[in-house]
């Protein structure tokens, strides 16, 4: 018999998350696991660098890691469509693009209509210079930045756990006083918006530079289009929801409810199966799911 009482989930039309990156030392599996179990989305993007192949370990894959994976998979079984669009981390899936199984799909990019305006999906990388001509440099950076998150999580435990104190984050203090960053990022998105605005499309959605975001781009022309970033979950901990036509930016850290979840919280809904499972167990019934979703798909 479960022990705990079944939680209150928010409704929400579209959830957009990107950047998660699991398989890293930076990573922020659990607070998006209690974020996920707050919610009962009509439809989960997953907006690329879900899971970050560039930098994945055999020896490094903790089981949080593994729970985000089937809690995910346990939402497609439930009805929630689903959405992977391949980023650069996670650019070997990309020649798996087409791949359908039940509401899951894998995508490079994705147009919806939400209440008759149109979105556009896509994770944003190939706006960026260095993948496109120099991919050893962008790895050699990621290896840099995954560095950078590691020496930057024992600087916030120590800040939180024996001084008292906040979150800090090293990269977003870089990327916000290095005048080359800032102009990187307003490039990135001026050029989103410019696409999406020639294209017609009311809402560009995008992902990779961490960097959350929700304004009105305008061109010269006076032509203008909704920008939105989803930001990541590594120092952000952000994600954009819509839901009745209006968009907004989830912050983690303002969502007193998520942060109180216990381990154990929902999982006698099964949708996490037990608490104590090893990630061996943990990937067994995420197998099970699978065939599940494919012998739905029989006639």
């Amino acid at each position: 018999m479960p022990t705990t009482k079944k939680k209150h989930k928010r409704k929400v039309d579209v959830v957009v998350v990107s950047d998660i990156h699991l398989g890293t030392y930076g990573s922020r599996a659990k607070e998006l696991l209690n974020y996920l179990k707050t919610i009962n989305p009509k439809t989960l993007i997953l907006n690329g660098d879900i899971i970050d192949i560039w930098q994945f370990k055999k020896s490094y894959f903790p089981k949080a890691h593994m729970k985000v994976i089937k809690y995910i998979t346990s939402l497609v079984t439930k009805g929630t469509e689903v959405y992977y669009i391949t980023g650069n981390h996670d650019e070997m899936l990309r020649k798996f693009v087409g791949f359908e199984l039940g509401n899951f799909q894998l995508v490079n990019k994705l147009v919806l209509e939400l209440d008759g305006k149109k979105a556009w999906f896509f994770h944003g990388d190939v706006f960026d210079v260095t993948m496109q001509h120099s991919k050893w440099l962008a790895k050699l950076g990621g290896v840099g930045y995954d560095l950078l998150i590691m020496i930057n999580t024992l600087v916030n435990w120590i800040s939180e756990k024996i001084l008292g104190k906040g979150r800090i984050s090293f990269s977003k203090k870089i990327k916000n006083s290095v005048k080359s960053a800032v102009k990187h990022i307003n490039n990135f998105e001026d050029t989103a918006a410019d696409i999406a605005i020639l294209n017609q499309y009311d809402y560009v959605i995008c992902g990779h530079i961490h960097q959350p975001q929700h304004k009105t781009i305008s061109n010269d022309k006076n032509q203008s289009v909704e920008y939105l970033n989803s930001g990541d979950w590594i120092e952000n901990l952000t994600a954009l929801e819509y839901h009745k036509k209006k968009w907004k930016i989830y912050h983690y850290q303002e969502d007193e409810i998520a942060q109180k979840l216990n381990p154990t919280d929902h999982d006698h809904e099964n949708d996490l199966g037990k608490a104590d499972l090893k990630n061996k167990d943990l990937f067994q019934q995420l197998m099970q799911e699978m065939n599940v979703i494919d012998n739905k798909l029989i006639p």
